[in-house]
C-alpha cells in the first residue's frame, strides 16, 4: 500500500510567465483552489498521509500558503533545493524525507501543476506488486496527446511501455507516476539529474509498466490555459 508521496513543485513555470513572476506555478488557482492544493486533496483522499514537496522558485511562498499540511489532513515535507534539481535529481534529495515515513520503497509521484480527477487510491495494487519486485520498476499514467505535444512520449500495449518509435498509438506521459526509492538510491545528491535515461532505461529493459487514463487531465502550462480551464470548469460549478 502506498504511504507516501512526492509532489513536483520546482520548477521555475516560464511558459506562465508573468503570472509566475510573483506566484509559485502551483500556487495559481483553479476553480478557488491552488492547483497543489487539488492535488494533496487528491493524494489524501486516496489514505496517503505523508507528502513531500520540493521546492526552489518562490519556495518559501509554498511553504507558508501550506503549512504543514494539517488543514489538509496530511502531513506535509518540504524539500528545498535552492536551485531545481530536475525530476530524478530532485528526488534523490527528497529521499531522506521519503524513505522514513514508508515501509515500501514504492512511492506516487505527481506533479504540482496538473489538473485532473484520476483516483490514486487506483495506484495501491500495483504499487504492492512492484514493491515485490527484484529489480526496480516504475509505473506511468498516460493519457492523449495534448495540442502542445501532439507526438506523445511512449507507447502503450498491454499494460506495458515501449519507445516512441514502437508500432501503436504514442501517447502522453501525464506526470502521474510510481517509481522504486532504490532507483535513485546511488545517484549523488545535490545535482541537476533529469528524469528522460531512467524512462529509457526501465523502458528497455521490460521495467516499465503504464496505464492509460481518459478522465480530467489538464497540464495547465499558459496563462491563456489557465483561464480557459478556469472557465470551463466555472460552467459546472
Amino acid at each position: 500500500m502506498l504511504q507516501v508521496a512526492m509532489i513536483f513543485a520546482a520548477g521555475r513555470g516560464e511558459r506562465m510567465r508573468p503570472l509566475t513572476d510573483t506566484t509559485p506555478k502551483p500556487l495559481l488557482q483553479v476553480a478557488g483552489k491552488s492547483l497543489i492544493v487539488w492535488q494533496i486533496e487528491a493524494i489524501a483522499r486516496a489514505g496517503i498521509k505523508h507528502i513531500v514537496i520540493n521546492h526552489a522558485w518562490l519556495g518559501a511562498n509554498i511553504e507558508r500558503e501550506l503549512g504543514d499540511g494539517a488543514a489538509l489532513g496530511v502531513t506535509l515535507h518540504y524539500s528545498a533545493e535552492g536551485k531545481a534539481l530536475e525530476t530524478a535529481g530532485g528526488i534523490v534529495k527528497a529521499l531522506p524525507l521519503l524513505q522514513p515515513h514508508s515501509e515500501s520503497p514504492i512511492f506516487l509521484a505527481v506533479s504540482g501543476d496538473i489538473y485532473t480527477d484520476y483516483n490514486y487510491a487506483g495506484l495501491h495494487a500495483k504499487a504492492s506488486e512492484m514493491a515485490r519486485a527484484e529489480s526496480p520498476q516504475m509505473h506511468l499514467v498516460m493519457v492523449d496527446n495534448p495540442n502542445f505535444h501532439p507526438n506523445g512520449d511512449f507507447v502503450l500495449s498491454e499494460g506495458r511501455l515501449s519507445p516512441q518509435h514502437s508500432s501503436g498509438q504514442s501517447l502522453t506521459f501525464g506526470n502521474i507516476g510510481l517509481y522504486d526509492m532504490r532507483q535513485f538510491a546511488h545517484l549523488p545528491l545535490g545535482e541537476k539529474i533529469p528524469m528522460s535515461p531512467y524512462y529509457r532505461h526501465s523502458i528497455e529493459h521490460g521495467l516499465a509498466s503504464g496505464e492509460y487514463f481518459t478522465g480530467v487531465w489538464e497540464n495547465v502550462g499558459t496563462p491563456e490555459q489557465l483561464s480557459e480551464l478556469n472557465e470551463r470548469l466555472a460552467k459546472y460549478a
